[in-house]
């Protein structure tokens, strides 16, 4: 699909920048049931992480290990949803939540983007796309989602699902953006388009940049991509272009 055809599909709030892990502070802990309320109250695109526990359900966290976010060691795909339930908490005192919660939650008011965060040593790729899909069977428009991750094997099993796909790529791991021509759209650290490699992305494909945290990189990165997505900055001022 070409771009513009892509943009015009896709729910118009993703251009108006995305909440990184939802819409989070100090005291409102990331990818939290609050920090989510917030993103829907100022009526803004959420990005958030999702993993698979052992016993196959989508735990919404950015680590692997709950220790940054809860205080307590723990790795989500060696616990069982009701170890996670039962024995953590997230530094604003609630549960850590699942795809299943923010979805019922969100009802579709604001667009998501949902990155998958594989076990690379169980390899669980597919298991965790496949997974994925059957949770957003419930969505009634899929211009309200875009699926993102790192790793291509992820990707490549929701081709035929109506989703848009970006490839996430890291300065530190940028080899793989020689994938990005199997997906609908790249997810680039800002600091890449200091090369002019990347900078002639957006002129062929949906283009977000990530992680947007202060206003001198928000102007940077608007003239390379089409979106950012950002965090500690008032969604008011991220404008659409």
């Amino acid at each position: 699909m070409k771009k513009d055809d892509l943009i015009k599909k896709l729910n118009y709030k993703f251009l108006d920048g995305i909440a990184h892990r939802g819409l989070h502070t100090e005291t409102i802990t990331e990818n939290s049931i609050e920090a989510f309320k917030n993103a829907l109250l100022q009526d803004v695109a959420i990005e958030l992480d999702v993993h698979l526990s052992k016993d196959k359900e989508l735990i919404v966290c950015h680590d692997a290990n709950l220790k940054r976010t809860t205080g307590k060691e723990g790795i989500i795909e060696d616990l069982t949803l009701k170890e996670i339930k039962d024995n953590y908490l997230l530094l604003n005192k609630e549960t850590v939540p699942t795809l299943k919660e923010v979805l019922d939650l969100v009802n579709e008011e604001v667009p998501l983007v949902i990155e998958l965060k594989p076990d690379t040593k169980k390899k669980n790729y597919k298991e965790l796309a496949y997974k994925v899909i059957e949770e957003l069977k419930v969505i009634k428009d899929k211009a309200n989602i875009m699926i993102i991750s790192f790793y291509p094997q992820c990707l490549f099993p929701i081709k035929k699902e109506g989703y848009a796909r970006l490839l996430l790529v890291n300065s530190s791991d940028s080899y793989t953006y020689i994938f990005r021509n199997f997906f609908e759209g790249v997810d680039l650290d800002y600091t890449l388009f200091n090369k002019k490699k990347y900078q002639k992305s957006i002129k062929k494909r949906l283009t977000i940049s990530w992680t947007i945290d202060n206003l001198e990189k928000y102007e940077f990165a608007s003239k390379y991509s089409d979106t950012v997505t950002y965090q500690y900055i008032d969604p008011k001022i991220i404008k659409r272009k």
